[in-house]
């Protein structure tokens, strides 16, 4: 992509409405576009970043036997009131809407009771047993507090994957995989290090649920972290009795600020048992389902990345998920060091290096800072000496080490 002719633009100042850093700098830098209060849109530089996101969850969850699958998001209200979360005083996010009719329709918030739902035209017998269904769905929320960039919105993406059992044993099974799904993707998406499996309230869900927090000062939420142990607990479930049974020590808890990221669930037969979803087992008796549920907001994972690994100078993207391998910066406008940098351009391309080349006509300094709110994770200059000694500046965003490379070997570095 040649960023002359890339639909995006970047600014010098940060919005004067937007309060979060991440909000800040992916508008800066011209990854989304506000709408309104909670509710952005993602620009191709935005695109590119939540598609790498989504593309590592979805490797995660098909490798624990999820099956992709997408639901609408307009929802039943019959449903919802059979399992008693139809009002507000039950769900307090909920947007709803009427139909011609007169007759009244949410937007989903979550999918609990539509997947249940449509599972029970697809199990019957233990051997349709078990069932891992997930999807990419976008979420509609009617938030209070939307002021916390993308990491907090009206209406935002998220992969919930449902999980579908014939007992217990089979389910909790299934859950330590999901456990170990989710630290994966949070590794590979640069933030694990820094991100605790928290035991917490369900909320809206459940009495019990575990999330995964990652530490961050401007996290909303405040947890206590067992390093000895690499877990942690929600400040609202710090209880004597819950540290035993989790076998900590409060004195021996460190209290941090987190930002959440992802929560997963137990619900056991709830849900299953008011939608009326059983099979068959061995013995031909009627059993109920065991259900789970598991969340990652996309957009909140997203603009935790920002928040927590980003610099004075703008974003700084583990290569993982960055919108492009590497960002080619033609420094001076000498017709042979354009003819150089175009060159070097199509070869990358041509050797399957996914690059954005800064071939814009504006000042070496515009282009470096651009470059560094953009914050793609190598910088490939061609600058005044590249035609003379006949090699590039290659710059790491991240800590900003140099090196010199003659053209062959900067493509076999990205070989």
């Amino acid at each position: 992509m040649r960023q002359s002719q890339l639909f995006t633009k970047t600014r010098r100042e940060a919005p004067k409405d937007e309060e979060a850093k991440n909000a800040q700098l992916l508008i800066r830098a011209g990854y989304i576009h506000k709408e309104m209060a909670g509710v952005y849109d993602y620009l191709p530089l935005g695109l590119r970043v939540i598609d790498r996101i989504r593309n590592i969850i979805r490797e995660e969850m098909n490798a624990i036997g999820g099956q992709e699958v997408s639901l609408s998001a307009l929802q039943n209200p019959a449903i919802w009131q059979a399992t008693d979360r139809w009002g507000d005083d039950k769900v307090d996010v909920w947007f709803r809407t009427r139909l011609k009719n007169d007759s009244e329709l949410g937007l989903g918030c979550t999918h609990e009771e539509p997947m249940v739902r449509m599972m029970r035209d697809h199990l019957s017998s233990y051997r349709d047993l078990p069932r891992y269904t997930y999807q990419f769905q976008t979420k509609f929320r009617n938030e209070l507090r939307a002021k916390s960039g993308i990491m907090r919105g009206r209406e935002f993406l998220m992969k919930d994957l449902y999980s579908f059992n014939k007992d217990q044993e089979e389910a909790d099974a299934f859950y330590e995989q999901a456990i170990q799904a989710y630290k994966k993707v949070y590794d590979r998406t640069g933030i694990g290090e820094h991100t605790y499996l928290t035991f917490a309230s369900g909320g809206m869900f459940s009495k019990f649920s575990h999330e995964f927090q990652t530490v961050c000062e401007v996290g909303e939420d405040r947890i206590y972290i067992s390093d000895e142990k690499r877990m942690a607990v929600n400040d609202e479930v710090m209880e004597d009795a819950i540290l035993a049974n989790l076998g900590l020590e409060r004195g021996k808890l460190r209290e941090a600020k987190a930002i959440e990221v992802g929560n997963i669930f137990k619900y056991g037969t709830r849900y299953t048992k008011e939608l009326g979803l059983t099979y068959r087992d061995h013995d031909g008796e009627e059993q109920p389902v065991i259900f789970g549920a598991y969340g990652i907001g996309l957009g909140r994972l997203m603009g935790t990345i920002v928040e927590l690994l980003s610099d004075d100078k703008g974003i700084v993207w583990p290569e993982t998920v960055a919108p492009f391998r590497a960002h080619l910066v033609a420094l001076v406008p000498d017709p042979v060091a354009v003819a150089y940098a175009d060159a070097l351009y199509e070869e990358l391309m041509a050797s399957g290096v996914d690059v954005l080349y800064d071939d814009r006509d504006l000042r070496a300094g515009e282009k470096l800072a651009d470059s560094d709110l953009i914050g793609i994770p190598t910088r490939i200059i061609v600058g005044r000496d590249t035609i003379d000694s006949g090699q590039v500046e290659v710059v790491n965003r991240k800590d900003g080490e140099v090196m010199r490379l003659e053209r062959g070997a900067l493509i076999g570095a990205f070989a």
